[in-house]
């Protein structure tokens, strides 16, 4: 997406009228060529907004009623890019300093304390606008799957820490048991004995050392219910548990191979996930 960093809309969320106002104002001081091109009042709202717009930012805040920040991130992750819009970057707003260091941390998402302070929202600016570059830099293709998938394994983590007292709801139940076809028979196959799962157009290959067997769920899917922490996505169409990796390798063309335990297959990591394996 080559658009320019000072021509950048935006979507603001928060159930508080007084601060989308106060945030408009401050934002309006420190990025006075950002484009609000709406408000939302809920999680709900800033999701239809954002699926309508199509900005290269939003600022949601953690506690809203219905669906809150958290989950409103989630849902715009998993929305489809179009070809000039590989995603969005994410600000949250929050009284909680503690649910969002770790997302601030790791740079995937920032946030801005309530109220707004005009110092700390323009570190917040210039963070985004420097994500903004180096993503219109590297083009939108490749580059909007491993956005996503960086992101939904944060807002799961986000979403496990803040709990029901901070709106989250309930920590997510994760897939323990993947009912699968092999041959003509339904088998349960435990979630840990899986070493990877590869789709195509129509189903996803479930691989243990012991049986190959067919899903016709897709990874988009698997990404939401597996543990982030234990399944790590290499390729579009590609999961991997990250306790059956072997080792790491490079093929003549430079491309990252990963080597499976108990598997004689490798693994292509596309280039937008070869971060995981930086140093390998």
């Amino acid at each position: 997406m080559n658009l320019p960093t000072d021509r950048v809309s935006a979507v603001l969320a928060d159930d508080e009228r007084l601060m989308r106002e106060q945030l408009r104002s401050r934002l309006a001081q420190v990025w006075p060529e950002l484009q609000v091109v709406a408000e939302a009042r809920n999680g709900d709202e800033a999701v239809q907004l954002v699926a309508q717009h199509r900005p290269q930012l939003v600022f949601l805040d953690i506690r809203m009623p219905g669906r809150t920040g958290v989950e409103a991130a989630r849902e715009i992750a998993r929305m489809d890019p179009l070809p000039d819009w590989p995603g969005c970057e994410v600000v949250f707003i929050t009284a909680y300093d503690q649910y969002a260091v770790e997302a601030f941390e790791q740079g995937v998402v920032d946030y801005v304390l309530k109220p707004a302070e005009p110092e700390r929202l323009r570190l917040t600016v210039e963070r985004v606008r420097r994500r903004l570059a180096e993503r219109a830099a590297r083009g939108a293709a490749g580059t909007a799957d491993a956005l996503q998938s960086e992101l939904q394994r944060l807002l799961v983590t986000l979403a496990g820490r803040m709990g029901p007292q901070a709106g989250g709801g309930a920590p997510p139940q994760r897939l323990k048991w993947i009912q699968a076809s092999v041959g003509n028979q339904i088998q349960l196959i435990p979630v840990e004995e899986v070493l990877f799962f590869v789709s195509d157009e129509k189903y996803t290959r479930v691989q243990t050392a012991r049986v190959e067997a067919l899903i016709r769920k897709p990874i988009k899917e698997l990404v939401e219910e597996l543990d982030p922490e234990l399944f790590w996505q290499i390729h579009r169409s590609t999961l991997v548990n990250a306790r059956a990796i072997a080792g790491v390798s490079r093929d003549e063309r430079g491309r990252q191979l990963v080597h499976v335990r108990g598997c004689p297959e490798t693994l292509e990591v596309s280039r937008s996930y070869t971060q995981l394996f930086k140093g390998m």
